[in-house]
């Protein structure tokens, strides 16, 4: 599947039919050759208007659908998305620059995902219980919200997406998606396994365009029920407000800045055998990437050593390679972020360990290499705003009380990691740590089964896990009186 044929012949997604957009066509541009991919045209207000109603229309067919049908519908989509994960991951490699192998992957952890929601669309139930009354029935009954906004980011166009899609459908509501113009066509051809699954019309909508056309237009429209966002925390505080308007549900998924936290007793060998691909994963730009590593004392000098071998290590070149680590930035404006972070920790007195410039024989492409810097200042950027990119921070601590003040210092808490041998320092500094994922002695903050999400600045709710689909339904008490038999 090509991608100028995805942007010129499929498009917008409105009421079951592919079409172009109404607005003049912008270029797509191939991060890693700066060359274009294509154009395509973004979908105007007036289409964003015509794509809920046909979701609020379609809300009729849905309900129809028993939970089993959804179910099935959703177990075939799955198949569809596993069985094409190698052209999806292709088209998130020319889009993003995520390194084929992840890539693949991430197409393999959405059908994942979508399966596992197949499972939780016949677990959704209510409760009956005795009532006070011995006549009486008091019934819960749990029902779809209708219809839901669902904003995506390109950093997981995929995985997002489905993390979002699946818990939706699996408690029968219609939807309204916004992905981000950068993974247009990775996007699309995610929505064709739901078209090709066989849900009914009007019950998958993808608009694709300016943000600035698209997100007043759904925040306005009081038949949307709900919105659920992956992006930034100035974003996601405009959506929240906006919400107000039309009491809307929300739920945020935000950005993150993951503290590290390696004990005196840690495993070294295996803690840098992680944390290189796992800092650097996607380029660094993962919401939950470990970003501000803290070191106990006595391994500081061990440990950045062999992290810094380990990064060494990692290759960065074209997306399309199988032996690539690191892939380029998704955009310019990324790649001059992480460089205006990189010189005002230096212009500090930070001291570059690794990286820290662009790769010397890469002439195009949004490339930067991976990097570590120390001796950071307090006020330093990139140890207060979330870098989401390819930048680690070290730094040492003495004692618990020390790193836990420093870790859970900022706004965010999405996600943070703990790395020793102990199970009474592990308890010590879960119990501590404020943050919605932990992981102890791995990277992996997110599965399919598993709740994903943060609290403070990092936003609320869940995805994933049997806790994600609450977010998508309504509870309606019915207390049933019956006349008493006078026979």
């Amino acid at each position: 599947m090509e991608l100028q044929d995805l942007y010129t012949s499929h498009g917008q997604f409105i009421n079951g039919t592919w079409r172009a957009g109404s607005e003049s066509a912008s270029v797509m541009i191939n991060p890693a050759t700066e060359i274009s991919l294509g154009e395509m045209k973004p979908a105007g207000a007036e289409q964003v208007t015509e794509a809920i109603a046909a979701a609020y229309e379609a809300r009729t067919s849905m309900r129809a659908l028993t939970a089993w049908n959804r179910s099935a519908l959703l177990r075939r989509a799955a198949t569809f998305i596993n069985e094409r994960a190698e052209m999806l991951g292709h088209l998130v490699a020319l889009e993003t620059g995520k390194p084929i192998r992840q890539a693949v992957g991430e197409a393999k952890a959405s059908a994942e995902s979508v399966d596992w929601f197949a499972d939780e669309a016949r677990r959704v139930f209510g409760m009956s219980y005795e009532s006070r009354v011995k006549s009486d029935r008091y019934l819960v009954h749990m029902e779809p919200l209708g219809v839901v906004a669902a904003f995506v980011p390109w950093n997981f166009p995929l995985l997002l997406l489905a993390r979002k899609m699946a818990p939706a459908l699996a408690a029968g509501n219609t939807l309204v998606i916004r992905p981000s113009s950068e993974a247009a066509g990775s996007t699309m051809a995610l929505i064709k396994c739901f078209e090709d699954a066989g849900f009914p019309k009007g019950v998958v909508n993808l608009v694709i365009g300016r943000p600035a056309e698209i997100t007043p237009t759904i925040m306005n429209d009081s038949r949307v029920a709900k919105v659920s966002f992956t992006g930034s925390v100035p974003i996601g505080r405009q959506i929240v407000e906006q919400s107000a308007i039309t009491l809307k549900r929300v739920s945020m998924e935000l950005g993150g800045h993951a503290p590290v936290i390696v004990h005196s007793d840690a495993d070294i060998d295996a803690f840098a055998a992680m944390a290189a691909p796992g800092k650097f994963r996607n380029a660094g730009q993962v919401c939950a990437s470990p970003t501000r590593f803290y070191v106990h004392e006595s391994i500081a000098k061990e440990v950045e050593e062999k992290l810094i071998t380990a990064t060494r290590a990692l290759r960065v070149g074209s997306p399309l390679d199988d032996a690539t680590d690191l892939g380029p930035l998704a955009t310019r404006r990324r790649r001059d972020a992480i460089e205006q972070l990189v010189d005002n920790a230096v212009s500090g007195g930070a001291r570059v360990l690794s990286g820290g410039m662009r790769p010397r024989l890469m002439d195009r492409g949004y490339f930067y290499e991976p990097t570590w810097l120390t001796q950071l200042q307090p006020d330093a950027l990139v140890l207060n705003d979330e870098p989401f990119g390819p930048i680690g921070t070290l730094a040492t601590f003495s004692t618990l009380d020390q790193v836990i003040a420093e870790a859970n210092r900022l706004p965010f808490a999405l996600a943070a990691y703990v790395f020793t041998r102990s199970l009474t320092k592990t308890h010590a500094t879960v119990d501590r740590l404020q943050a919605g994922v932990i992981g102890v002695n791995t990277f992996v903050a997110a599965t399919a089964e598993t709740p994903f999400g943060g609290s403070k600045d990092s936003g609320f709710g869940r995805e994933g896990g049997p806790h994600a689909i609450r977010d998508y339904l309504d509870t309606k008490f019915v207390n049933v009186s019956m006349p008493t038999d006078a026979g």
